[in-house]
């Protein structure tokens, strides 16, 4: 598991971060879902396709914390996202990919709270009736053809 990579489940997932907080929502389910700072940092590296290792060592990189909290963490987060269908497996592995080092503005790193992935359900019938779930490659909406004169 530490050097399977890892990405978004696009299309059945849509996904934003917004001032540090990431917004899923699972389309297939209407479930949506909050990860905000380290939470909301490390679903950004699915985004690159990383693995567990390299989201850990980024995580380390980072952010001050006990190596062994922080790989626990990263693990737990990494296991609810499957198993909430959020990422999926992807083929490739560690060795055939680098993951650049984020910017680190200032020389402190910033405190490790392990991230938490919050849960909510209460807009599933919306979500579940709302027509931009059930897309194609044209994507949504599709404008309406002008009508041949």
């Amino acid at each position: 598991m530490d050097t399977q990579r890892f990405k978004v489940n696009i299309p059945t997932v849509t996904h934003e971060i917004i001032d540090g907080e990431a917004v899923i929502i699972n389309l297939e389910n209407g479930n949506y879902y909050s990860l905000s700072d380290v939470g909301s940092f490390i679903w950004g590296l699915f985004e690159t396709g990383s693995s567990a290792n390299e989201i850990r060592n980024q995580v380390l990189q980072t952010y001050q914390g006990d190596a062994t909290d922080i790989d626990r963490s990263v693990r737990e987060l990494l296991t609810q996202l499957q198993q909430e269908n959020l990422i999926v497996p992807v083929n490739g592995t560690a060795s055939d990919h680098t993951q650049p080092a984020p910017a680190n503005n200032n020389d402190e790193k910033q405190s490790f709270n392990p991230p938490m992935l919050h849960k909510y359900s209460d807009m599933q019938e919306l979500l579940l009736l709302d027509p931009i779930h059930d897309v194609d490659d044209a994507g949504w909406p599709k404008p309406v053809p002008d009508p041949p004169k």
